[in-house]
């Protein structure tokens, strides 16, 4: 069983940058497919980035290049940057793992202020 904690949100103004962590324990997030989806009131969770486990990475088109998802796997840990903040990123943001099963996070919540 994996458990999944994201931390890193909080208020920004628009044009800023964050950085948002997910910590993982209970397995190592190694062989792991490594996601961020963000989920806004009134629409559904989207998929933003994705990580291999090869370290190869896919972006939605919606980050419009503003968005990098890293990962250290020594930390059990995944990173998604955000540039040039806008209010249109404003959501919860949650962290999911993918390989033999999955798992979520609770989030982190990223309000950009105009």
């Amino acid at each position: 069983q994996m458990n999944l904690v994201e931390f890193g949100g909080g208020v920004v103004p628009a044009g800023g940058s964050l950085t948002l962590t997910c910590i993982a324990s209970g397995l190592s997030i190694k062989p792991y497919q490594m996601r961020w989806y963000r989920q806004s009131p009134g629409n559904e969770r989207e998929e933003v980035a994705r990580l291999y486990a090869n370290g190869e990475s896919v972006y939605s088109d919606s980050g419009d290049g503003r968005f990098t998802i890293a990962r250290d796997n020594a930390q059990n840990t995944v990173y998604l940057m955000i540039n040039a903040l806008k209010p249109g990123d404003t959501a919860r943001y949650f962290c999911h793992a993918t390989w033999d099963r999955e798992y979520w996070g609770r989030g982190t919540q990223v309000t950009v202020s105009s």
